[in-house]
């Protein structure tokens, strides 16, 4: 039996404030409510990244933290053109970023959403794809070799969702 390492995908799972990216194909996968995930591709180098945030801004409280989207989108940014990108190479896809009924101050994921497209723009990033807003959460896989992106969606999220291998290796 022979074994082609060119097909052997790596596997990750995203929770909130994390972000990865690689030089090598990898499955990311994270699981979004009001939160956004910001795929990064780069289309010369066929390798790419993604993030996934809880807030919008971390403005209004001074943390340098990745759960905020306009210090993570910089962060993966950043991450891509240390591996060799070009800001002109790169291209988004954007997720997420559901509403909540009833929230008291304003759709926390609609203002992700925003903060997303504003720093993408701000860095001349094109957003070729996205899935957002709506009452839905949603399961994210995302290729980073390829740029493919399966969305499902769901009408309610439970717990275990968030690290689906939790329960696996029973933790």
């Amino acid at each position: 039996m022979t074994i082609n390492h060119a097909v052997e995908v790596y596997r990750y799972h995203l929770t909130p404030g994390q972000i990865f990216s690689c030089g090598q194909q990898a499955m990311v996968s994270a699981v979004l409510g009001t939160c956004v995930a910001v795929c990064l591709h780069d289309r010369r180098l066929k390798i790419g990244g993604m993030n996934h945030f809880l807030y919008p801004s971390s403005g209004l409280f001074g943390k340098i933290s990745n759960e905020y989207g306009d210090v993570s989108i910089k962060s993966l940014i950043a991450k891509l053109r240390r591996m060799g990108s070009r800001v002109e190479d790169l291209e988004a896809q954007i997720f997420g970023g559901g509403e909540v009924p009833g929230e008291r101050w304003g759709s926390t994921g609609s203002k992700n959403v925003k903060m997303a497209r504003k720093i993408l723009k701000k860095h001349g990033i094109p957003i070729v794809s996205e899935d957002v807003g709506g009452l839905k959460g949603r399961r994210l896989i995302y290729h980073t070799g390829t740029n493919e992106a399966l969305v499902m969606k769901t009408h309610r999220i439970r717990r275990g969702d968030y690290y689906p291998y939790r329960q696996r290796l029973g933790q």
